[in-house]
């Protein structure tokens, strides 16, 4: 059983930022929120679900602070006024208003996205989902779900467990995070190895498109081959296209039995054959096959996340896997993860140093937050340059030991620049996390990172998001994983769907 975890700890300090020139260029044709527009919401919405520092609310900018700032503190918007719509309607209103008037929309569920797609760049309207929480219904024969946008992610999951059902999708942020905002990054996660992406699992939407209309593609089938499937274009547009209010999702059946063990690996060489051998010895229970490497592992253990392994298991290990099953029957499952680690240790040449098997609900937790709790480690040890990459499983460590090599021939890494630059992600689908640690955000460590990243990855024909999405942050690198054929043609959905550019402009298109 899936247990509560680590939740994102939100900093607010000034710290410059730079938007890009096409971020910017993309509000040349918008208008701030006028006090005539805040007298038209406040017809629409309760006092209480609008925020502003115009009159005549005039809420203190502190309290718009949470709805500016994104969680790193990296980015930071200017904001003057957040309306939280309680329905549909609601959001169906206050988006045709925008329209007409040509004032900019950034759609905002949890906001602890890492590419700066739910903060403002300018002064845009804040469009928060949060008070759209309600379960719309739940069929537990089928397992679909139906709920609002702002349902956070952990309450579906608290929502789900009396009926033996599980959220398909696990991340660190799910005390946080909302269904609405994990559906338009197409959040990956900890359980893509297992269930698959929210292209698959998403089985209809309900949007608010640009000009007001309400798209109600809220379906509960399983099968509906009836033309173009537009829900997909939705799936990871980062609310560019409209706002999506409402989800349709396939749950999974609750496994029965869930076990983990956190693995010592001498060298990284090895990880490619450990995960060969789990996936053909556990097949059709393995559920999260998970790579840290040693630095970030130590910074998780050194800010308080917990502790895997004993210091001396831990001497001689170069990177270290988190190994997930879920199943139908405890003995079953416990038989084939022990069959497989007896093999590991008996082994001639032995693919890892040792592990540690999870013996408890509150084992297995507390090595999961090991794992979940690494973008919070690194976020302590200083400012992060997050880089969320697809790349062939060999090249992981590769990607880390060059970006190293780089930033030391910049002669950027120490303690008053780089301090360190570590790598973890999901070997299950390719998805390694890049980070470099930084005393502070510095356009010289900047400069050095990009685009020396984004070649790197061109260069293994990888991608530059797997999936954190573009936002702000990579919009003027979206050549590197996309030709100018296909990009062309995002343009022209993004005209057609929101000819007048309101819907959070200056994110994902150069």
């Amino acid at each position: 059983m899936f247990l509560s975890r680590q939740l994102i700890r939100r900093v607010y300090l000034r710290t410059p930022r730079r938007w890009t020139h096409n971020a910017a260029a993309a509000l040349s044709g918008l208008n701030s929120v006028t006090e005539e527009d805040l007298a038209h919401f406040a017809k629409i919405l309760p006092p209480s679900a609008i925020l502003s520092t115009l009159s005549p609310s005039a809420t203190p900018s502190t309290e718009l602070e949470p709805f500016n700032n994104d969680w790193m503190n990296k980015y930071h918007g200017k904001s003057t006024t957040v309306l939280k719509p309680r329905t549909t309607q609601e959001v169906s209103e206050i988006v045709k208003w925008c329209n007409q008037r040509r004032i900019g929309i950034v759609p905002q569920g949890g906001n602890t996205g890492l590419v700066g797609g739910s903060v403002p760049v300018r002064d845009e309207l804040v469009l928060s989902l949060s008070n759209m929480s309600k379960i719309r219904a739940f069929d537990d024969v089928s397992g679909i779900l139906v709920a609002d946008a702002g349902c956070i992610l952990q309450s579906l999951s608290d929502f789900l467990t009396p009926h033996n059902h599980i959220v398909p999708l696990d991340l660190g942020a799910k005390g946080s995070c909302q269904i609405g905002g994990n559906v338009s990054t197409n959040a990956g996660g900890l359980r893509l190895l297992r269930y698959g992406s929210l292209h698959g699992s998403v089985l209809g939407l309900e949007v608010v498109l640009p000009d007001g209309t309400i798209l109600d593609q809220l379906t509960s089938l399983r099968k509906d081959n009836t033309g173009y499937d537009l829900k997909q274009l939705f799936i990871g547009a980062e609310g560019t296209l409209g706002v999506v209010t409402g989800v349709s999702i396939l749950a999974a059946p609750a496994p029965q039995a869930s076990n983990n063990v956190m693995l010592a690996l001498p060298k990284f060489e090895n990880i490619l054959p450990l995960f060969k051998e789990t996936k053909r010895q556990l097949s059709e229970i393995l559920s999260a096959f998970e790579f840290m490497d040693r630095t970030v592992y130590d910074l998780a253990i050194k800010h308080g996340q917990g502790r895997a392994l004993d210091p001396q298991d831990v001497e001689g290990a170069e990177c270290f896997v988190l190994v997930e099953t879920s199943g139908g029957k405890r003995e079953h499952d416990e038989e084939k993860l022990n069959n497989l680690l007896e093999s590991l240790m008996d082994a001639d040449q032995p693919l890892i140093n040792t592990g540690v098997l999870a013996t408890s609900p509150a084992q297995f937790s507390a090595l999961w937050a090991i794992r979940e709790g690494l973008t919070e480690a690194v976020s302590k040890e200083g400012k992060a340059y997050k880089y969320d990459i697809s790349v062939p499983l060999h090249k992981f460590k590769e990607v880390v030991d060059k970006t190293k090599e780089h930033l030391r021939q910049k002669g950027l890494l120490h303690e008053d620049a780089v301090k360190h630059v570590v790598g973890y992600g999901h070997v299950g689908d390719g998805n390694l996390h890049l980070n470099v640690v930084a005393a502070a955000y510095t356009p010289d460590i900047e400069a050095a990172l990009e685009p020396f990243v984004y070649e790197l990855v061109a260069s293994y024909k990888g991608s530059i998001s797997a999936e954190h999405g573009i936002g702000v942050m990579k919009t003027h690198a979206l050549h590197y994983s996309k030709n100018a054929t296909s990009i062309e043609w995002m343009k022209k959905i993004k005209a057609l769907f929101d000819p007048n550019g309101i819907m959070n402009p200056g994110k994902v298109l150069p």
